[in-house]
């Protein structure tokens, strides 16, 4: 997934807001399981988005899901 952001970076696609906020990257082992995942799902929600057409092209559908599963991890950390 990283590379498909980085695909997408240098055709000058996408900035991927989200995902750069969370300051996270794949090779940071001291991060829980739990915000490599919420960053699994809001870099797929990037780039589905940048993939789609409208929210109802697969690519679109998929950016929704991504986006209700960040929810959802969000919401398990706080607990």
């Amino acid at each position: 997934m990283v590379q498909m952001k980085k695909f997408f970076e240098d055709s000058g696609n996408s900035e991927f807001s989200q995902y750069r906020s969370l300051d996270i990257s794949p090779i940071q082992i001291h991060r829980s399981k739990a915000e490599h995942k919420h960053a699994i799902f809001v870099l797929g929600k990037e780039i589905a988005s940048v993939m789609s057409e409208d929210d109802f092209s697969g690519p679109g559908r998929t950016s929704v899901r991504m986006q209700q599963l960040a929810e959802r991890i969000v919401t398990e950390m706080a607990r």
